[in-house]
């Protein structure tokens, strides 16, 4: 069985965020979403908020879990058994630093990282842009999939 994480703060949980998901899972025996707490991150929705969130959004998806996690990635992807790690990437900064990351975590855990690009559509969503916009209370609804609630 093929198990993946998708680590992130998901502050909140955006369409490309949801298109790697859907995407990964065309490979991806099982998903894990991992929410990872980072204190150094302000966010705009609670740790809690979030992990309600997506779990309501993949309710009817056995192959997704959500998990939060307080450890390094490669620590949190050997806990729930992932051979993978996959993230999104949207720019070649993006690409600079998610190599560096997934050489690191290939030569401590033996992880292999899969980079997904994003759709050209969504490359200029990003959960900062989406919380700027919460910020001024602005409709975010074209930016967060479909059927998630923000507001219970």
């Amino acid at each position: 069985m093929k198990k993946a994480i998708f680590p992130g703060t998901f502050d909140p949980f955006t369409i490309g965020h949801f298109s790697v998901v859907e995407r990964a899972l065309t490979f991806m025996d099982e998903i894990v979403i991992g929410i990872g707490i980072n204190e150094n991150k302000d966010t705009y929705f609670p740790i809690e908020k979030r992990e309600k969130m997506i779990r309501e959004l993949y309710k009817d998806n056995p192959r997704v879990q959500v998990m939060s996690y307080d450890c390094l990635t490669i620590d949190f992807a050997q806990q729930v058994n992932a051979q993978f790690i996959v993230r999104g990437i949207r720019t070649v900064k993006d690409f600079e630093y998610e190599e560096t990351i997934a050489d690191i975590n290939r030569k401590l855990a033996g992880i292999e990282t899969i980079l997904l690009f994003t759709e050209p559509e969504l490359t200029c969503i990003s959960s900062t842009t989406v919380r700027e916009l919460l910020g001024y209370n602005k409709d975010i609804s074209q930016f967060i999939p479909k059927g998630m609630n923000i507001n219970d």
